[in-house]
């Protein structure tokens, strides 16, 4: 656990993972999609698809407290709204105002042992249509094959199926 901590922004010119994002925005019709490393101290991007202009890069840190993902951390549950000024709770949490977004998913990203690697999520400034079980379902797929990635990321010398590539 520790070495994917410290190599967590290493992760962001992995191309699976941009992949996997670019399919978040795709299906979500979202601005903004990232993978983050959620621990009980720091929210750090690890690799970000940012259409929208959020203004987040990789290695750039939110204050954990404002994060929706702090809870995920606690809760380990999915966080989904298509939203927020309309939706009863997240019209008064401060998170969705303090960001500027109506629409919003979160998934965990939990590795092989059971241990809580952070979230892939998406937002967006508009509302977008989230809230349907087969899409959450694909985007729960989507954090899976995310934590099977992290755990056993690419080298340089690899191929995009973690094959050595002939040289």
């Amino acid at each position: 656990m520790q070495q994917l901590a410290g190599s967590s922004v290493a992760l962001a010119g992995e191309p699976r993972i941009a992949a996997i994002l670019q399919r978040v925005c795709d299906l979500t019709g979202m601005g903004f999609a990232a993978v983050a490393r959620v621990t009980d101290e720091r929210w750090t991007a690890c690799q970000v698809l940012d259409r929208i202009d959020f203004g987040l890069d990789p290695g750039d840190e939110l204050e954990l407290k404002t994060t929706i993902c702090n809870e995920i951390r606690d809760h380990r549950k999915a966080v989904v709204f298509d939203r927020a000024s309309g939706h009863a709770y997240w019209r008064n949490h401060p998170t969705p105002v303090l960001y500027g977004f109506e629409s919003y998913i979160a998934l965990p990203i939990t590795l092989s042992d059971g241990q809580f690697f952070g979230t892939l999520c998406a937002l967006d400034p508009e509302p977008r249509t989230v809230e349907v079980p087969s899409l959450v379902a694909l985007l729960r797929d989507l954090a899976d094959q995310l934590a099977t990635i992290l755990e056993s990321p690419v080298t340089p010398a690899q191929g995009l199926d973690g094959i050595a590539s002939p040289r």
